[in-house]
């Protein structure tokens, strides 16, 4: 791999354009466009400060920063349209979106939030639709960049999870709470988001959902207090309902259709996988954490000290350990609050042939301002991969290889494009790959797991203005987060304040 130098960010917001020829990044009030193939500076836009009524609403005490820009006026949000044509900027502490158009850099639109606030803003599939989640769960507002009309939806339970696009962005599926009853809200994308379907569900705190690839189901499961997880069609009707028995006696933590919509696995807080079949609604198989690996699965172990003899500029491969092996694991107690068991991330890879399941750390992102925080699960270091059998072959899912770290791993990500591609982080300076399309020297494909250092070493980095320095900073990359490209060439890799890129060097193609 090919690293290019580093960058300062912040808010862990830093992105491919859809297409892959640009790369937005956020420094405080700024929103930053650079090329992917120069890693040049293309666009710039700063966020402007909020009109008088506006900033009476937030009424908020700050201090500035090294470049005297209040925390409360930073970008909190940022994205693409699908087309790469507009880019998103929002301030949550000061309710204000604005939206820029890369071909044209004085075109720019701008919404205020009103008394009710801003949670969040993000755009809809169409790219030509901007959703602002308000607090305290009043509404949603959808508006139009072609129209400027807005729409609005009352109660919206949850605006990180509540809600989903079908596949083909016609229908936009909400969880709403009405007098105190939980309800599914459909809408039609294509029509002004116009009423198709409003329907009670039956749980009586419902958690989250999940809306399946084919748009023909819905999964919505309860709180942590009751393990049960329903499906229903588009219209509202129940297609089943799914509680594992004996109750494990905590709710549903994670849920992923697979790719086809065929399997749907559920993980709750008892660190048991269930893979329920898309006809009986029941589970077909069941995979649960073990500390004993079983024959034929493949062990992973990170080398020891190898940033070190590697001074951090070199790739070493996994030590690969096969035959019966132990993992050590943290047993929690279930009488006791705030459980740290369970599969924190269920991830299918694209053709839906390998599931990613990790145990690991939990670790919630927030900007820069203020620290992170992570919660030790029962076994942080660890990630596995279990196989799927193809459809002609018997239905017996089995535990392929496990990856073991020396550090918590804090993000695995499968690439969008290639099925057999998977990229990982811990907090060091550096990345874990795995990739089933090794050739090996009979010509065969096999599995390969690299260790990858970045090499970014400390260093001063100083931003400019037109006649002084106004910012300088030292940086000791770590690497925390990743994106892939949705080309699947390249990953954005984040520190808590700075990013840097790394692209695969394809045969024939000079560093």
């Amino acid at each position: 791999m090919d690293f290019t130098e580093i960058y300062k960010q912040s808010g862990n917001l830093a992105s491919f354009s859809p297409g892959a020829h640009f790369i937005l990044n956020v420094v405080e009030n700024t929103l930053i466009v650079r090329r992917t193939d120069t890693l040049q500076i293309a666009r710039t836009w700063t966020i402007t400060a909020p009109s008088n009524t506006a900033s009476i609403l937030s009424n908020s005490k700050s201090t500035p920063s090294s470049l005297g820009v209040s925390p409360e006026g930073w970008i909190s949000h940022a994205g693409w349209s699908c087309d790469s044509e507009y880019l998103l900027a929002a301030s949550a502490k000061k309710g204000i979106v604005e939206v820029f158009k890369l071909r044209e850099e004085n075109w720019n639109a701008r919404i205020e939030a009103g008394v009710e606030g801003l949670l969040k803003a993000e755009w809809a599939p169409d790219g030509r639709h901007v959703l602002c989640f308000s607090q305290w769960g009043l509404r949603v507002t959808i508006w139009s960049l072609v129209t400027g009309n807005a729409t609005y939806i009352q109660f919206p339970i949850h605006p990180d999870r509540g809600y989903a696009f079908r596949s083909d962005s016609r229908y936009f599926v909400l969880a709403e709470r009405h007098r105190s009853k939980d309800a599914i809200g459909v809408y039609d994308a294509t029509d002004s988001y116009k009423l198709v379907r409003h329907f009670p569900v039956p749980t009586s705190n419902l958690s989250s959902l999940a809306l399946s690839p084919t748009g023909n189901h819905i999964a919505i499961w309860e709180g942590i207090l009751e393990y049960k997880l329903h499906i229903l069609s588009l219209a509202g009707d129940v297609q089943g309902s799914f509680s594992p028995k004996p109750n494990p006696g905590f709710g549903v933590r994670n849920a992923a259709w697979h790719p086809t919509g065929m399997f749907l696995a559920v993980a709750g807080w008892d660190d048991k996988i269930y893979i329920l079949d898309g006809l009986t609604w029941s589970a077909a198989a069941t995979l649960e954490l073990s500390s004993k690996i079983p024959v034929g699965a493949t062990l992973w172990r990170e080398p020891s000290n190898w940033l070190e003899s590697t001074q951090g500029r070199g790739f070493l491969s996994y030590e690969r350990l096969q035959g019966p092996q132990t993992i050590s694991l943290q047993r929690t107690d279930p009488t006791k609050p705030n459980p740290k068991s369970g599969a924190v991330q269920l991830e299918w890879n694209k053709t839906g042939t390998l599931l990613l399941v990790r145990f690991g750390l939990l670790r919630h992102l927030f900007p820069s301002t203020e620290p992170d925080m992570m919660t030790v699960e029962n076994c942080p270091t660890v990630v596995h991969l279990y196989d799927f059998p193809a459809s002609s072959d018997p239905f017996v899912p089995r535990l392929r290889c496990i990856f073991q770290h020396s550090k918590p791993v804090l993000h695995a990500q499968w690439n969008p494009v290639r099925k057999g591609s998977l990229a990982l982080c811990s907090g060091s300076g550096s990345i874990y790959t795995w990739s089933d399309e090794w050739i090996g020297e009979n010509g065969v494909e096999e599995d390969m797991a690299e260790c990858i250092g970045v090499p970014a070493n400390s260093r001063w980095i100083c931003y400019f203005s037109a006649f002084s320095i106004i910012d300088c900073f030292i940086a000791k990359f770590e690497t925390r987060s990743i994106k892939w490209a949705p080309d699947g060439k390249g990953l954005v890799l984040l520190d808590k304040e700075v990013f840097c890129c790394a692209f695969e060097v394809e045969d024939g193609t000079e560093s």
